[in-house]
């Protein structure tokens, strides 16, 4: 099975090769097939450079190049319309993710999941340096979600997910376009029956840079997302009580 990831980078020349050459590390430790795809969203920084110079030395690397408006909805769209693997995971270009999970999800995909969703909130996850306002807000939203949808997970809106290709394909045409695609593609996973399954994962709180999320903004994005989802499973349950 081959591996696509996908990195939505913006302004991440410090840490950025960093994260590509320990994934890069781990999968090949790992023996598994792989492309990494960085899509870099509009940097003003030397991302990209950096970018070009990893893909000039590994082939299965490369890169993307977008055109104005940034969005990292848009960004993660955008590279999984470039993706030829058999599954892909989406990745933060921050630091944020361990490499060591991205194997995590590669054998639960193996076992015939279609979709692995990493939580840094239950058991055997670690956690560093969350910021507190940042985790409340969190933890509501993602209580909420949970209920409302009846999930098994704790930690929906996390970017950090992996899914096998034919479910990227069914929950398509994706429409957002910031943070709120975290919720809107395993959300549209969910209600569409793909099977998943939770697992314990590693966060590491931002070293280096500007965090990207504007929490006010954000807020009504991820709630018109999640309304939309939610709409969509009545929609599904209405339509097969007639049937």
């Amino acid at each position: 099975m081959k591996l696509s990831i996908v990195i939505p980078a913006q302004n991440e020349e410090k840490v950025i090769e960093k994260v590509i050459r320990d994934i890069v590390s781990e999968l090949e430790k790992e023996k598994i097939s792989y492309e990494i795809i960085i899509v870099n969203d509009n940097s003003k920084d030397k991302t990209g450079e950096i970018a070009n110079k990893l893909s000039l030395e590994n082939q299965n690397i490369k890169v993307i190049h977008r055109k104005p408006p940034k969005g990292f909805g848009r960004a993660v769209k955008e590279g999984l319309e470039h993706i030829t693997g058999d599954a892909v995971v989406i990745c933060m270009g921050d630091a944020s993710d361990d490499p060591k999970d991205i194997v995590k999800y590669y054998r639960k995909l193996q076992e015939g999941y279609d979709c692995v969703f990493g939580s840094r909130f239950i058991k055997g996850a670690v956690v560093k340096d969350y910021p507190k306002l940042k985790f409340i807000l969190n933890r509501i939203g993602n209580i909420g979600i949970k209920y409302l949808f009846g999930l098994d997970c704790n930690d929906i809106s996390n970017a950090f997910k992996a899914y096998k290709r034919e479910v990227i394909e069914a929950v398509k045409p994706l429409i957002s376009n910031h943070f709120n695609i975290t919720v809107e593609i395993p959300l549209k996973a969910v209600v569409r029956g793909y099977s998943y399954t939770v697992v314990p994962i590693n966060w590491y709180g931002r070293t280096s840079g500007v965090s990207k999320h504007k929490l006010k903004e954000l807020q009504k994005k991820y709630l018109f997302s999640i309304l939309y989802v939610w709409l969509e499973k009545i929609l599904l349950k209405d339509e097969l009580n007639r049937r």
